[in-house]
């Protein structure tokens, strides 16, 4: 079956720094995936190369199976790849209503005109009310997003990928920063993510890692060290080396 996501030699060079070093990755339709590594072994990097927000030096990235790799970001999103970043991209000045709202009416074409648009089409309401109450957001949904806590703004963030009606999401460290009173509305919130769309998972958060993957891949210095599943790489002791810093027999 065609993966859902796909690079074949992927490589990105800064000068004389490797920031990407040939990495051939698949993730499957309705895959549960995890990306780990230390930090600096180039995740954001291959997340930024497969949303078009930076170019590759070599390699191609394929979305289910069409060649994507010289496509803009927006053109993406078009195809089915939303993302979420690791510091969050909200309007802090709008309320989850209108940043959701804005996110359906611009996947239809309406953008900035959503609230006139919406007045004559109820299916943007009902989806932006749908959206909201699947990443808990209904009781928040008209205070100013800088006002919210930062758990509810990670949801939000979510939330609007999701608007996008991805086939692909990736999730960059969804759960940096947020506080443990706030962590269970947004792991139950990613767990609750339709088995039709396909999760790319970067975190640092081992117990969100093993709980929400099905594989894990690991890259170190660039280049996937090592991929399997969940038990496969928690018991393998060179993962234990390079990512949790602890030492091996000889």
């Amino acid at each position: 079956m065609t993966p859902a996501l796909e690079t074949v030699g992927l490589q990105k060079r800064f000068g004389g720094l490797i920031a990407t070093n040939d990495v051939s990755f698949r993730l499957e339709r309705g895959a549960r995936h995890a990306l780990i590594g230390p930090n600096g072994a180039g995740k954001t990097t291959f997340i930024n190369l497969l949303t078009g927000v930076l170019a590759p030096t070599a390699g191609r990235i394929r979305l289910e199976g069409e060649d994507v790799t010289g496509l803009r970001p927006e053109a993406r999103v078009r195809r089915g790849l939303a993302r979420t970043f690791q510091i969050n991209q909200l309007f802090r000045d709008l309320t989850p209503l209108e940043s959701i709202g804005l996110a359906v009416s611009e996947r239809l074409g309406g953008g900035w005109d959503w609230w006139r648009i919406a007045g004559s089409k109820g299916a943007i309401v009902d989806e932006t009310a749908a959206i909201a109450d699947r990443f808990r957001l209904t009781d928040v949904l008209d205070a100013r997003t800088g006002t919210l806590p930062y758990g509810k703004q990670r949801l939000l963030e979510i939330a609007l990928a999701f608007a996008c009606r991805p086939r692909v999401l990736l999730l960059d460290e969804p759960a940096a920063g947020v506080p443990e009173a706030e962590r269970h509305e947004l792991l139950a919130a990613i767990a609750a993510l339709p088995r039709e769309v396909s999760v790319l998972l970067i975190e640092h958060d081992m117990d969100l890692v093993f709980s929400f993957a099905d594989r894990i891949s690991v890259m170190v210095d660039g280049a996937l060290f090592t991929e399997g599943t969940v038990d496969e790489v928690a018991n393998d002791p060179r993962v234990r080396a390079v990512y949790l810093g602890e030492g091996t027999d000889a």
